[in-house]
C-alpha cells in the first residue's frame, strides 16, 4: 500500500505543497514583524514619570517613554554585578526613552523594576520634538516673547501651540526661499562661471564679455540680497519666541521655538487623537527630509531616489534586452557561437552584484564619464561632472546587472509563439521586420514585462553596487528640480537600501535607529511591491489582449 502510494507521486506533491506553504508563512511572518516593529514607532506613546532609587543613590524622577522590557536570568544578572533584592529567577529591566540628550548625554536608559518605587502618567508632561538633540521630555512652565514671559501655566500650552504654528510657517518660507530662489541663483551663477571659464579656454574672454558677465552677475547679486533680506527678516521673527521647560530634575531650561518641530501632550490624548497623530507622524516620515544623522525626520529623498533610479534602469534595460533576445532567437544562426552566448548570458545572472559595481565605477565613471568631461565639460576641470559617481551611472550599472534576466525572459516568450503565425504573416506579404514589429513582439510583450518585473525586483533592493556608483548618505538636492535641464543625471542620490544600511550599522544612536530600520525596510518592500504591481497590471492587460492570437 505504502509502496503504491509513493509510486503515485502523491508524497512529492504534498511535500511541495508543504514547502510552498512554509515559505509563504515565513514571508508573511517576516513582513508582519517588520510592520509591527516599524509602524509601532509612530504611535504617540504615553510619557511615564518613574520614582526611581537604586542602591547607591537618593530617589529621583525619570521621565520618558517605555520602549521595551527585558528578563535577565538571575545567574547572568549576578555575573554582571546586579543585586537581586527579591531573589527571583529573573531581573526585570525596562528600556526608557528619556530624550534630553543635551542634558543626559543619551536618549535611552535601562532601569530595573526592583528599584522603581512608583510610576504615573501626569497630564502636564510634554514631548518636544526638536531639530537637534532629539526629543525633550518634561513640563512646560512658560512662553516667552523677546525674553519676556507672555503666558504661564495652562495658558502657556495654548499660546505655545499658536506661536509654534507661526514659527513653523516662517521656517517653511525660509526653506522654500533657500531651496528654490537661492538655489536657482546659485545654479545660474555656477553656469555663468563655467561659461566664463569656457571663454577663457577659447581665448575669447574680452572686454565686451567681461562687461556682459559683470552686468549679469550684478543682477543675480541684487536678487540674492533681496532674498537674503527676506530670509533674515523671517529668521529674526522666528527667534522671538522661546519655551521655558523643566526636565525630570526640575531644572529650568529655555528652548528656542525656532528649533522645535512638534509639541504634544500624549497623556491627554484620546484614542482618536492618537490615531490622527499616528497618521500625521507616518505622513511626515514619508514626506520629510532626514535629520540628526538620518535617525530623525523623514526619508522622502531616499524614496524619490529609489523610484527614479529604477525607472531609468527600466528605460535602459528593456530595449537592449529585447533587441538582444530578438537577435539571438530570430536572426542569429543557431550554432556553437549562439549556444556559447546563451551560456554566457545565463552565467552573467549569477555574477555577484558588487562585481558589477566595480565594473560600473571603472568603465562608466572613470572611462566614459572622464572622456565626456574632457570632450564636453573642459571648463569644469578639475571638478568632475560625469566623471564621478551619479544617478546615470548607477542606473546603467543596474541595467547591465539585470540585462540577462530580460534577455532570458524575452527569449522564452519568443520561443512560445507558434511558427505558423510568422509564416502566415510572411504569406500575406509582410517583411520579417514587419512581422516581428507588428505580430511577434506584441504577442511576446507579456514575457517582456515578466522579465522587467524580475529586473525591477532585483534592482530596487540592491545596495552593494550603488555604494560605488552614486548613492550617498545624504544628498543636498534631489536629482529632479526646476533648474534646466531639470533631470540632473550627474547628481548623487539617496536610496532606501543604503539608508537602511546607514541607519542600522553606521548610526551613532543605535536604539533610536532600530525602529527606523524596520520602518524603512517596510517602505522599501512597499515600493518594490508597488512597482511590480504596476508592471503586472500592464502585463495582464497585454496577456488578455493577445490571448486570442495565442489560441
Amino acid at each position: 500500500m505504502m509502496k503504491a502510494w509513493f509510486k503515485s507521486g502523491s508524497p512529492w506533491i504534498w511535500m511541495t505543497a508543504g514547502a510552498v506553504s512554509l515559505n509563504l508563512i515565513l514571508v508573511v511572518g517576516l513582513l508582519l514583524l517588520i510592520a509591527v516593529r516599524g509602524l509601532g514607532h509612530f504611535w504617540p506613546a504615553d510619557i511615564i514619570e518613574y520614582r526611581y532609587q537604586d542602591r547607591d543613590g537618593p530617589e529621583s524622577a525619570i521621565i520618558g517613554e517605555a520602549v521595551a522590557t527585558s528578563l535577565l536570568p538571575a545567574a547572568q544578572a549576578r555575573a554582571a554585578g546586579h543585586e537581586l533584592l527579591d531573589n527571583g529567577e529573573y531581573l526585570v529591566q525596562h528600556l526608557v526613552k528619556t530624550g534630553n540628550r543635551d542634558i543626559l548625554g543619551s536618549d535611552f536608559r535601562w532601569i530595573q523594576q526592583q528599584y522603581i518605587h512608583g510610576q504615573s502618567t501626569p497630564d502636564d508632561l510634554i514631548m518636544v520634538e526638536r531639530r537637534e538633540w532629539g526629543n525633550f521630555y518634561g513640563r512646560l512652565l512658560a512662553v516667552k516673547e523677546d525674553g519676556a514671559v507672555i503666558a504661564q501655566g495652562e495658558q502657556a500650552w495654548q499660546v505655545a501651540q499658536q506661536k509654534l504654528a507661526t514659527v513653523l510657517n516662517q521656517h517653511d518660507e525660509i526653506d522654500s526661499l533657500q531651496d528654490h530662489e537661492v538655489g536657482a541663483i546659485n545654479y545660474e551663477l555656477e553656469r555663468l562661471r563655467l561659461k566664463q571659464r569656457g571663454l577663457e579656454l577659447k581665448n575669447a574672454w574680452n572686454e565686451a564679455a567681461k562687461q556682459e558677465f559683470a552686468a549679469q552677475k550684478q543682477t543675480y547679486e541684487k536678487q540674492y540680497q533681496v532674498i537674503q533680506q527676506q530670509i533674515g527678516k523671517l529668521s529674526k521673527e522666528s527667534k522671538r519666541y522661546s519655551l521655558v521647560v523643566a526636565e525630570a530634575g526640575n531644572k529650568e531650561i529655555t528652548l528656542p521655538l525656532n528649533r522645535v518641530v512638534k509639541l504634544t501632550r500624549p497623556n491627554t490624548m484620546s484614542v482618536l487623537d492618537k490615531c490622527i497623530e499616528y497618521v500625521g507622524n507616518f505622513a511626515t516620515f514619508v514626506s520629510d527630509e532626514p535629520r540628526e544623522a538620518n535617525t530623525e525626520g523623514g526619508i522622502f529623498p531616499a524614496i524619490f531616489g529609489t523610484v527614479l533610479m529604477v525607472m531609468l534602469m527600466a528605460v535602459v534595460v528593456t530595449p537592449f534586452g529585447v533587441i538582444a533576445a530578438v537577435y539571438l532567437r530570430e536572426y542569429a544562426k543557431q550554432g556553437f557561437i549562439t549556444r556559447v552566448i546563451r551560456i554566457a548570458v545565463n552565467n552573467l545572472a549569477g555574477v555577484p552584484s558588487i562585481v558589477y559595481g566595480v565594473f560600473g565605477l571603472g568603465f562608466f565613471v572613470y572611462i566614459i564619464g572622464g572622456n565626456i568631461d574632457r570632450l564636453f565639460f573642459p571648463e569644469a576641470a578639475p571638478a568632475p561632472v560625469f566623471g564621478t559617481p551619479g544617478l546615470l551611472w548607477a542606473s546603467l550599472t543596474l541595467a547591465l546587472m539585470t540585462l540577462p534576466v530580460v534577455i532570458v525572459a524575452t527569449e522564452e516568450g519568443l520561443s512560445r509563439i507558434p511558427k505558423s503565425i510568422r509564416e502566415g504573416s510572411l504569406a500575406l506579404g509582410a517583411t520579417k521586420a514587419e512581422t516581428l514589429w507588428r505580430t511577434v513582439l506584441p504577442m511576446a510583450s507579456p514575457a517582456i514585462m515578466t522579465g522587467l518585473i524580475l529586473a525591477v525586483a532585483r534592482a530596487a533592493g540592491e545596495v552593494a553596487p550603488l555604494m560605488l556608483v552614486g548613492v550617498v548618505k545624504l544628498a543636498p538636492t534631489l536629482p529632479l528640480d526646476g533648474n534646466f535641464p531639470y533631470l540632473h543625471l550627474d547628481r548623487k542620490f539617496m536610496h532606501l537600501g543604503f539608508h537602511i544600511y546607514d541607519v542600522g550599522f553606521q548610526s551613532p544612536n543605535v536604539e533610536a535607529a532600530r525602529p527606523l530600520v524596520y520602518a524603512t525596510s517596510l517602505l522599501l518592500v512597499m515600493v518594490i511591491i508597488g512597482l511590480n504591481m504596476f508592471a503586472i497590471s500592464i502585463r495582464n492587460n497585454l496577456r488578455e489582449k493577445y490571448r486570442a492570437l495565442e489560441n
